[in-house]
């Protein structure tokens, strides 16, 4: 077990029970407060680990790091590093805040800059993204679209179950929680039979989603193997894909999502190390077929993580739409980034890969407004009274999502009516 992640932990910094951020978490994120101008920062139950300060007092001077790393408004030259570096990072914020350390407790004159409230701070986007891709990894969602759209007696798609489907996404859209979302215009397909119109979309959807945040790769040319991946995933987000459905739908034949898709994406600013989630490791679905050779995987790749969605209307009144489970995966992210390599795409540090939509197998655990509703035909009653097909201009959706003493805290965007 790696030493930060140690269940008996506790730190002298005061952390309320079951708060997302205990110190077995310490996630990292882009902060800014009205003094100090937006760097990077690991959380801390209530606190924010200002690692400036804590590189410039001498607490983190052992490590292969130096002050531009700490000073920079995204995360990438702190991923840039690699795996080590960062894993040491982690390993020495928790030797400097456990219970039983003296080092930085003790001197009080340092406490001021290098602890901050967090209600005091503004989160940021904690890396530039360079590509993203989308992928489409959950059963239970592929197979309820199909039940919908096509066959329900064959539901997926011949290659679903031989390789993780994906399509590369826009990465400039890409924007962090509390941005608000303009509902997107685009091409409409009234019915089969009507020419399509232009308009702002009528299906806007949510999908629940987790995205990996990578290291640098291989060159170009060079394949990542599944038992290698571990080593090029920083750590996880909470990610909403913002869908048009019926954009999307007019649209997606024959190469795929594209104006419906690439308006927005929400993440949550804080990212959670791919360290800290190993005590949540699963066993994952039996594949049948049997996968190809590359796609093997030894060990449990699969993360227990409780997920929810709640939808809160603009008068203020909300409701849990989904409770679903990062386990409720059949791809996994070592398979879906072998998958993104073995033909020698190269990634960089900060590429954000997402897992698709993550379903659980039954009603209440399905993650987009089409399957909670079944293409609008199950309206979900509100508590003010009103329904919900879809997703209405001046609702917010959050997702949140957590386990114990990890927990990623929440993504949030509300909805803004089309221009």
């Amino acid at each position: 077990m790696i030493e930060a992640n140690n269940p008996t932990l506790s730190s002298w910094l005061e952390v309320p029970t079951g708060h997302d951020f205990q110190i077995q978490n310490l996630p990292f994120g882009i902060f800014s407060t009205s003094e100090l101008s937006p760097r990077p920062g690991i959380a801390l139950g209530n606190h924010v680990i200002h690692l400036s300060a804590l590189f410039s007092s001498g607490y983190l001077s052992n490590l292969p790091y130096d002050e531009s790393d700490f000073s920079s408004d995204t995360l990438n030259p702190i991923i840039n590093k690699g795996k080590s570096p960062s894993r040491e990072l982690r390993a020495r914020i928790s030797a400097l805040f456990r219970s039983d350390a003296s080092e930085l407790r003790d001197s009080v004159s340092d406490h001021s800059g290098c602890i901050i409230d967090m209600s005091t701070v503004t989160m940021h986007m904690p890396v530039q993204v360079g590509d993203y891709t989308d992928c489409y990894s959950s059963e239970d969602h592929a197979r309820n679209v199909g039940k919908m759209f096509r066959d329900p007696e064959n539901a997926l798609l011949p290659n679903w179950k031989h390789m993780p489907v994906a399509y590369h996404g826009r990465a400039s859209s890409i924007v962090v929680s509390g941005t608000p979302i303009r509902r997107p215009h685009g091409q409409l397909k009234p019915s089969e039979t009507e020419p399509p119109i232009y308009g702002p979309s009528r299906l806007l959807d949510f999908e629940l989603e987790m995205a990996f945040v990578t290291h640098p790769g291989k060159p170009l040319g060079t394949p990542i193997s599944t038992s290698e991946a571990d080593d090029y995933i920083f750590g996880l987000v909470l990610f909403n894909d913002w869908s048009a459905r019926d954009i999307q739908k007019w649209e997606y034949i024959p190469l795929g999502p594209f104006l419906g898709k690439n308006f927005a994406s929400s993440i949550s600013p804080w990212i959670v190390t791919l360290d800290a989630l190993q005590p949540y490791r699963v066993p994952g679905p039996v594949q049948n077929p049997k996968v190809l050779p590359y796609l093997e995987y030894e060990g449990d790749s699969h993360y227990d993580m409780n997920l929810e969605v709640e939808i809160t209307t603009p008068a203020g009144d909300s409701k849990i739409v989904c409770r679903s489970n990062f386990k409720h995966m059949y791809w996994n992210m070592r398979q879906q980034l072998a998958h993104h390599t073995v033909n020698g795409c190269n990634i960089r540090g900060g590429d954000m890969i997402a897992s698709g939509t993550i379903s659980g197998p039954e009603e209440g655990s399905f993650g987009s407004m089409l399957e909670i509703s079944w293409k609008g035909t199950k309206p979900v009653p509100m508590p003010d009274g009103t329904e919900r097909r879809f997703i209405n201009d001046g609702d917010t959706v959050k997702m949140r999502g957590s386990n114990g003493t990890i927990g990623f805290g929440e993504v949030s965007g509300k909805l803004l009516p089309a221009l």
